[in-house]
């Protein structure tokens, strides 16, 4: 199998220097197959499937060596560690229970001290971009969504060539977040960059080797095979390198998030944002003739086309549930259901969801991923099925004080059989659609004067179904109008013997 690097190399033999995939083998020494398949792929998505993780040799040392490193910071460069002077000290300290090899120890101190002893040297360059080439960067902002004030950030991404760019509003600048908010711009481009400038973030950037080569991170790698862009990253601390987008973040902030926006749903915000930087192209460019828009018309002939298959933005996390099936994931709990007490399941983390996944990656439920102050997320529907046989609980829940008044007035006042069948009508309906429309037909029977679980449950029914309650008939203007009949029941006296008598 080849590595991602190799992948990068044959697809940008291909696609920016337009050689033929024999010409390709022929370079690269790989099979004409295997060329021909890395050219050819379309889906870089990740491929779920279970790993077996295990914890390095080396890990319990990484600390020690790391404050040994840190330390050499204010020794003169003949006095500090060498990969083998670190080696030789664990096994003096730690003797036969250093049971790591040389070769490992010079790897981790080879990759590890040029992130510590990073350069300080500057150097300005005059570049110019060509069109199709982008520049990427973060900036913060608060906003408010559903009354909550978050200490929020914002992608924006400048394309120097039109000066046209786009902006996306996160609550982080997480992996996840950012390509969540690339991709999104680059479907309503329309196509993706050939060349996307970036900072060393941690997000991008796994490690910065001492010859000044970087080492990405396999999700931001696998996104950027997947969407045909290459990457250029800045040397650190040289913000001025990507003085396009730098700037871009200022104007962003200036023109579109102040005042402090609010609203109900930020993925619909975002969508009204792109909108916005469309329109704002419209204006003259300060330096070139003509608009951003024209210019910008330059930029997108330039793009690569969009994958045939979008990419599903998250990461994979191992967790497991506790004694009432809550899991931790990123310092916030999520809750599963009960059957799943004690149980190791899959996270799949995005920008905006949380979905935990059994060990077959089918999906047990989906939580809004918590940012700020929340640290719980706790849905209930899972759980009323449990509650349903032990209905004495209930008034100690949580979900008990979340539930509208006039449920909660109900259920107080119903016995303990009458609570059990409600939570079990309760559960029925949340099962084949969602609490809050469970919840909703429940109140909305109740205000019917009907509370037995087969008039719950046929409302629900009804209400979920799409059907309509009848109206009254309109007949159409040619019908004939009928007049009023009267019976008359005199008749029927006659033909009865003895009729009259009987009247008497």
């Amino acid at each position: 199998m080849l590595t991602m690097a190799q992948i990068q190399n044959i697809r940008f033999l291909k696609n920016h220097k337009d050689m033929s995939i024999r010409s390709i083998a022929k370079e690269t020494n790989h099979h004409f197959e295997t060329v021909k398949k890395y050219v050819e792929k379309e889906d870089f998505n990740l491929q779920v499937r279970e790993k077996q993780h295990r914890k390095g040799k080396l890990d319990p040392y990484k600390q020690l060596i790391d404050q040994w490193l840190t330390d050499d910071l204010s020794a003169k460069p003949k006095q500090r560690h060498t990969a083998k002077r670190i080696y030789d000290r664990l096994k003096e300290e730690y003797g036969d229970e250093f049971n790591v090899s040389d070769r490992a120890v010079r790897a981790y101190v080879s990759k590890r001290r040029p992130e510590i002893f990073q350069g300080t040297d500057r150097g300005h360059i005059p570049l110019e971009h060509s069109p199709g080439e982008a520049q990427a960067d973060f900036g913060a902002a608060q906003f408010i969504e559903r009354g909550t004030l978050y200490d929020g950030f914002y992608l924006a991404i400048s394309f120097p060539y039109s000066n046209g760019g786009y902006t996306q509003l996160f609550k982080s600048e997480n992996q996840e977040c950012l390509l969540e908010g690339l991709k999104s711009i680059f479907e309503h481009i329309g196509g993706s960059p050939r060349e996307i400038w970036f900072d060393n973030a941690s997000t991008i950037v796994k490690a910065i080797r001492r010859d000044g080569e970087r080492d990405l991170n396999k999700g931001f790698e696998r996104f950027m095979l997947h969407y045909n862009f290459l990457s250029n990253l800045c040397n650190p601390q040289s913000g001025w390198e990507k003085g396009s987008v730098e700037n871009k973040v200022g104007y962003t902030r200036r023109n579109h998030l102040v005042p402090i926006p609010e609203f109900n749903d930020i993925r619909e915000f975002n969508q009204e944002l792109l909108k916005k930087c469309d329109e704002d192209m419209q204006r003259k460019h300060y330096r070139k003739p003509g608009t951003i828009a024209q210019l910008f018309a330059e930029d997108k002939k330039a793009l690569n086309p969009l994958p045939a298959v979008p990419y599903d933005v998250f990461r994979l996390e191992r967790v497991k549930a506790d004694n009432y099936g809550k899991v931790k994931c990123d310092n916030k709990r999520y809750s599963s259901s009960p059957a799943f007490a004690n149980c190791q399941l899959w996270a799949k983390v995005g920008a905006f969801e949380v979905t935990l996944l059994n060990d077959k990656y089918n999906e047990i439920i989906k939580h809004p991923r918590l940012y700020g102050e929340k640290n719980e997320s706790m849905l209930w529907a899972p759980y009323l099925e449990l509650m349903a046989k032990r209905p004495r609980a209930l008034k100690y829940t949580g979900f008990f004080k979340e539930m509208p008044l006039k449920l909660q007035d109900y259920l107080a006042k119903c016995d303990l059989a009458a609570q059990k069948a409600a939570l079990q009508v309760l559960s029925r309906m949340a099962k084949n659609s969602d609490l809050q429309a469970a919840t909703s037909a429940f109140i909305d029977t109740l205000e019917r004067g009907l509370d037995d679980p087969d008039s719950i449950w046929s409302n629900f029914v009804r209400l979920t179904s799409g059907s309509v309650e009848p109206g009254p008939a309109e007949l159409p203007p040619k019908v004939p109008e009928l007049k009023p009949y009267q019976v008359d029941t005199s008749i029927y006296d006659h033909l009865l013997k003895g009729g009259s008598e009987w009247k008497q």
